[in-house]
């Protein structure tokens, strides 16, 4: 689904990103790891176009979209939920919601199954978004990046100040999406039970590059957890 090749990313004279190349594949969690600092939320925002990439490729579906503006990524089927939630929290959550439907055709409805995932979202449906708690803020950024239907979703640290409880919830939701086949996930995360718990692959990434790389499931083996604490 999607295919990274020989990525640089520069801020100012710093080199953030190098040579980062990678595949996410349907039906698969790939994990990105790394201690702060290292380029993983800059990777998501060059994947996003968010920010422009000095070199390399990046291909959805065999599609280039290297140079492609954010908006068009989105129509091509990405869904991204930012470091932080970044909701509106002045909009209800209906109207967040409708956000992520801001590619598709006029009067398109908010998927059922949405509330379904992520039932505590039904049940405040008039709600603005500023008043629900963290761990609902990030079930609503996943469900609005999720409204759309897309093909690719990353997620920039869900667990970073949430509730253990929600933390399990959002776990199942991804597995349940990987395990359909139709979607990549890529997932960013420094929180090392979670990510193993939901791997199919992992990348670590140091100083702007993968430095190690492997299947989930011998993560342990690989030595993974130490390598994240030191």
């Amino acid at each position: 689904m999607l295919s990274v090749n020989g990525l640089n990313q520069y801020y100012g004279g710093s080199h953030i990103l190098r040579d980062v190349s990678f595949e996410a594949r349907p039906g698969e969690v790939t994990v990105i790891l790394g201690r702060n600092g290292v380029g993983k939320t800059t990777l998501l925002k060059s994947l996003m176009g968010v920010v422009p990439v000095k070199s390399g490729t990046v291909t959805l579906g065999g599609t280039d979209i290297t140079k492609a503006p954010s908006y068009e990524r989105v129509k091509r089927g990405i869904g991204y939920v930012p470091q932080g939630r970044e909701i509106f929290g002045r909009l209800t959550v209906e109207e967040n919601l409708r956000m992520g439907l801001a590619t598709q055709p006029g009067g398109a409805s908010i998927p059922v199954e949405l509330f379904e995932l992520f039932p505590v979202l039904g049940q405040m449906i008039g709600r603005r978004g500023g008043d629900l708690s963290g761990g609902q803020q990030q079930q609503l950024a996943i469900a609005r990046a999720l409204a759309a239907g897309p093909k690719l979703l990353m997620l920039d640290e869900p667990t970073e100040g949430i509730q253990p409880s929600i933390i399990k919830d959002i776990g199942r939701v991804i597995r349940m999406l990987a395990d359909r086949k139709t979607m990549a996930i890529v997932l960013v995360e420094q929180y090392y039970d979670f990510a193993a718990e939901l791997a199919d692959q992992y990348l670590v990434m140091e100083r702007g590059e993968i430095v190690q790389r492997g299947r989930g499931a011998q993560m342990a083996a690989d030595g993974v957890r130490q390598k994240m604490s030191i």
